[in-house]
C-alpha cells in the first residue's frame, strides 16, 4: 500500500477530486494548509500599507491506495492540478505498513 500526499493550489481541488473519482478513488482526506517553496511569498497592500505574505494557502490531499494504483493516482493528480506556473505543488508517495478500518476491524487492503 502507498500513501499519496499532494499539495495543490486551492482552486484546483474540484478538478483533482473529479479526476480521482474517474479512476475509482473513493477515500480522500483534504486539509487546508499554508506553506511556501520556491514561490516564497508575495507582498500585498492593506489600507495603504505594504506587508509580506510569507505562507501561501494550499490544499493537502492524502490518499491511501494499493501499490498498483499509486502511479495512476499520481498521474491523475499531476494532470488535473497543473497550471504551468510556479506554486503548482508537489506529490509525495510513501509506503504504508498497515491500515485498519476501526468499525469492522478489517486490515490491509480490505480496509481501503
Amino acid at each position: 500500500m502507498r500513501k499519496v500526499e499532494a499539495i495543490i493550489k486551492p482552486f484546483k481541488l474540484d478538478e483533482v477530486k473529479e479526476a480521482l473519482n474517474e479512476i475509482g478513488i473513493q477515500g480522500i482526506t483534504v486539509s487546508e494548509v499554508k506553506g511556501f517553496g520556491r514561490q516564497k511569498g508575495h507582498t500585498e497592500l492593506y489600507r495603504g500599507a505594504e506587508y509580506v505574505v510569507d505562507f501561501i494557502p494550499k490544499i493537502k490531499m492524502e490518499i491511501i491506495v494499493s501499490d498498483d494504483q499509486a502511479a495512476q493516482v499520481v498521474d491523475a493528480i499531476a494532470e488535473a492540478a497543473k497550471t504551468g506556473r510556479i506554486g503548482d505543488g508537489k506529490i509525495f508517495v510513501t509506503p504504508i505498513d498497515e491500515v485498519m478500518r476501526i468499525r469492522t476491524g478489517e486490515r490491509g487492503e480490505d480496509a481501503l
